[in-house]
């Protein structure tokens, strides 16, 4: 049995019906029942929560192969995860890190991942290290600014980044779950085009056939105090406006060719993705009648 967490999430949605289809019903792990509202039919649901170790033994109950996405800085329900997954006998592992990691020298984010890259080294269970550049699908996220003022954030300026489509991380994850020769690699995921904020609004505003103004955020604290309006936890806080920091200085961008080594297949480009998910920005911008638009 394969066991899938962040199951509902962007990542999740496009994983769980590719392994569906390619090796039959899995198992996902939901905080709530409701949210696993329009899986593939046949998949199993366990209704738990990852920071509580007593729901870990049933949830991972005869599962050999589990896909580990684990929001938060919390180390400690990752290690009582992992002891519980050995336990089970788990018997392979896909991690789901983040592209900071191979940042020189490592920002916060990257040590919280590698930390936890560490961990499952430690506990010995095969295991494949995903590390995605920003997804694609976060600038989904720009609806929240143009709803509230009426344009597009742009907190990083002239860097560059070629995001990943999370259905390309998601085809990466089959792969790493169901092939041997993937076991201990790390693969660094990210698009084939790095392009600027106003670049990718460019791209947007030819797809749905709509003008998105851009304001340039003055600092990268300025940006976080959009993000989280009520104050985010200082750690936290601290680890985006460095991260914001790198990658308005980041004015190339980094480009590799590991999701068509996997896949066969090149990733997918900025404008397909938009292509893709053209009628959510539409039915978003919809509710801002033409104010804004």
């Amino acid at each position: 049995m394969l066991l899938i967490t962040g199951a509902t999430g962007r990542i999740g949605r496009e994983l769980v019906p590719l392994l569906t289809r390619r090796q039959g019903p899995v198992r996902v792990l939901v905080r709530e029942a409701s949210r696993a509202a329009g899986l593939p039919a046949g998949t199993e649901t366990v209704v738990a929560d990852l920071t509580d170790p007593s729901k870990l033994p049933a949830a991972l109950e005869g599962v050999d192969r589990l896909f580990l996405l684990f929001p938060g800085i919390d180390h400690a329900a990752v290690d009582a995860l992992l002891a519980a997954a050995r336990t089970a006998g788990v018997e392979r592992l896909v991690y789901l890190s983040s592209y900071a990691v191979g940042i020189d020298p490592m920002p916060a984010m990257g040590k919280w991942h590698f930390e936890r890259e560490e961990l499952i080294a430690g506990h010995g269970i095969p295991a494949t290290v995903l590390r995605p550049c920003g997804f694609m699908s976060n600038t989904l996220d720009w609806l929240a600014t143009l709803r509230s003022d009426g344009v597009v954030l742009d907190p990083v300026g002239p860097g560059r980044a070629a995001l990943v489509d999370p259905a390309d991380i998601a085809a990466v994850a089959v792969e790493a779950l169901t092939d041997d020769r993937h076991v201990g690699r790390t693969y660094t995921l990210t698009g084939d085009q790095p392009l600027t904020v106003r670049e990718q609004v460019r791209v947007l505003e030819t797809v749905i056939g709509r003008n998105l103004p851009v304001r340039e955020v003055a600092t990268p604290e300025e940006a976080v105090r959009f993000r989280y309006p009520d104050g985010a936890p200082p750690a936290l806080a601290a680890a985006l406006v460095e991260g914001l920091r790198l990658m308005r200085a980041d004015t190339k961008g980094l480009v590799t060719t590991d999701v068509e080594q996997v896949t066969g297949h090149a990733p997918h480009s900025f404008e397909s993705w938009c292509r893709r998910h053209a009628d959510a920005f539409r039915t978003g911008l919809d509710t801002l009648g033409n104010a804004h638009a």
